[in-house]
């Protein structure tokens, strides 16, 4: 309902004084979501004296009062909205952080008062209360992220590079680590998490705590899909609506070209992430055994944390020695569902929006049909070249990878497994290397053969639009295309009786380029750095860096301070592109308004 506020005889002065309420009611809330979770982290990683933990906890639980008093304002300030489910959510937040406050929280911040609820239940809930309020006031901030006039593409790297600096001040934490980690290991390892590449300098079962393995997970799962991406949908719920100018520039971010189908994009985006995470969670319980985990709560985090690390392409483990843990590396039924993971979010999510599109128009054009409403329309050309291009090339890949594993890995890895274990071994061989980065064999024991295959498929990697890195598929199959079709003397590339442009052409060139020019100058600055190292283990740490893949064979640990950063700079620059990086740091030319005369160079 609205408030009235017809006591003011001029509707105007009404008007404006609502305004004025109701931009001050938000901040109020806004700033005490950002102090509240402020402290939450205090809290989780520090251990302060009783008397600075009373003072803190006093501010706490004021600030969640604020919180709750002002969702209550805001749901009485604000005009009937067609999301219910936003109104009900705001209805139970408030009353659920006053009643929390005053019934449950002794307000001299000492401890808890005990009640229907234990100490740890209450504990467990507020925390995740904070942290949702905090999210939803992010995700509204994020919409007016247009305001300071910037690029899409400085901002999506800037969003990465702002994430990276928040993730390695939460590793650096007391309370994120067992022993401690210097400030170059934690921002090392959120460069590895956010750009989901899973290179890793310490022990992720081991040297990080059960809080620093959610930072290590909240961080890849944002990472994957993009922290614009994230926020921008829940800015949108939790905020009703989007401006013009935020639609244009989000559409921008996503390579959404209708402007009214951006939430719908954003819709599709993060519910096929959620279900298909839910989905391999599932089955990753069911398909291990609970006797490996001390309670069922540290079974159901395990298949969590795997099932967003193989989506998001990750490749962090809580287990020291990856999938090959004895206990895992037999679970093959668990490698199968991570591999499925692992391909549905490299495959790229305008392939899979692509295809939604087009089995939505023939199962609801069928129905209709069916129903006499009208006549089926057949529609040509649903699915995209792209999409076309990415997942043939994907598929040829997959299976490439599989033969080649199975072929030189028989007398090695291989041998001693059994049948079906083979082909699952070989088959999760051929997936892990396109950005994924699980182990299910011991890497220090694989023949040189598939070492140098790896290398191939780490650089090509998984398509674009996806949750993964590397050269991406399209860019890959359109550089062969362009290659076989010079060879046959064509003048232009043609692929599924269409024409590829020369702007395609270019850039795919110049990602290549760019992409032996890093890699060549990471393994060139590591060797620098750790001169001991052997030139094709540095070479596989460098391809797996800049892939954003994560394999290794065991040298990650190894590097020295240099080397560390380089190959973050190459984790960073393989995930947000180095032709985008390019762009957003090289002034662009105005229209070129002349033309010089043509003249062929040398080439073979």
């Amino acid at each position: 309902m609205k408030l009235n506020l017809k006591f003011f005889s001029n509707p105007d002065k009404n008007l404006y004084f609502l305004r004025k309420l109701k931009s001050i009611v938000e901040g109020v809330v806004r700033y005490s979501s950002f102090i509240a979770f402020g402290l939450l982290l205090f809290h989780l990683g520090y251990d302060p004296d009783p008397l600075v933990y009373a003072v803190s906890s006093f501010v706490f639980t004021c600030c969640l009062i604020l919180i709750g008093i002002g969702y209550i304002f805001k749901i009485l300030l604000n005009e009937p909205s067609i999301f219910v489910g936003r109104v009900l959510l705001e209805i139970l937040l408030s009353l659920f952080l006053i009643g929390f406050s005053f019934l449950r929280w002794d307000l001299f911040g000492m401890e808890f008062s005990e009640g229907i609820l234990s100490y740890s239940q209450q504990y467990f809930l507020v925390n995740i209360l904070v942290i949702i309020l905090f999210f939803i006031e992010v995700s509204k901030l994020s919409l007016t992220i247009n305001r300071l006039k910037a690029s899409p593409t400085l901002v999506f790297i800037m969003s990465f590079l702002i994430l990276i600096l928040i993730g390695a001040i939460l590793l650096s934490l007391p309370h994120a680590t067992t022993k401690g980690i210097s400030f170059i290991d934690a921002l090392f390892t959120s460069t590895s998490a956010v750009c989901v590449t899973g290179l890793i300098v310490l022990d992720t079962a081991k040297d990080f705590t059960f809080f620093g393995q959610v930072i290590i997970m909240l961080l890849f799962q944002i990472g994957g899909l993009g922290i614009m991406t994230f926020t921008s949908f829940f800015g949108f719920f939790f905020k009703g609506s989007f401006s013009l100018e935020s639609q244009l520039f989000i559409r921008d971010y996503i390579n959404e070209n209708n402007v009214s189908e951006v939430y719908s994009t954003l819709l599709k985006i993060v519910f096929f992430t959620i279900l298909t995470e839910i989905v391999a969670a599932f089955f990753i319980y069911h398909f291990t055994d609970d006797s490996l985990f001390a309670t069922s709560g540290d079974h159901l985090f395990f298949s969590a944390f795997h099932a967003i690390s193989a989506f998001c392409n990750a490749g962090f483990s809580t287990l020291s020695n990856g999938l090959y843990e004895s206990g895992f590396r037999e679970a093959y039924n668990m490698h199968l569902v991570l591999a499925l993971a692992i391909i549905f979010g490299g495959i790229g999510f305008p392939v899979v929006i692509n295809y939604y599109d087009y089995f939505k128009h023939v199962i609801v054009g069928g129905v209709k049909n069916m129903l006499g409403i009208e006549a089926y329309r057949h529609v040509p050309r649903v699915t995209s070249i792209s999409t076309k291009l990415s997942l043939y090339t994907t598929f040829i890949l997959l299976i490439v990878g599989f033969i080649t594993f199975a072929l030189f890995e028989r007398n090695s890895t291989l041998e001693g497994l059994s049948g079906y274990g083979k082909f699952v071994t070989s088959f999760f061989g051929s997936v892990t290397p396109r950005t994924a980065g699980f182990n299910t064999v011991d890497m220090s024991a694989l023949t040189v053969p598939t070492i140098l295959i790896y290398l191939i498929l780490m650089w090509i990697g998984a398509s674009p639009g996806s949750t993964g890195g590397g050269l991406k598929t399209s860019t890959f199959a359109v550089a062969i295309l362009n290659t076989f079709s010079i060879a046959s003397g064509k003048k232009r590339v043609e692929v599924f009786h269409r024409q590829i442009s020369n702007e395609t052409l270019r850039k795919a060139f110049a990602v290549i380029s760019l992409s032996f020019l890093v890699i060549g100058m990471g393994i060139f600055m590591v060797m620098l750095f750790n001169p001991e190292l052997h030139l094709i283990d540095v070479s596989f740490e460098v391809f797996s860096a800049f892939s954003t893949v994560g394999l290794s064979v065991g040298i990650t640990s190894q590097l020295a301070t240099g080397s560390k950063i380089v190959v973050m700079i190459c984790m960073f620059m393989g995930r947000v592109g180095t032709l985008t990086l390019l762009i957003a740091l090289v002034r662009k030319v105005g229209e070129q308004r002349y033309k010089y005369p043509d003249e062929n160079v040398f080439i073979t």
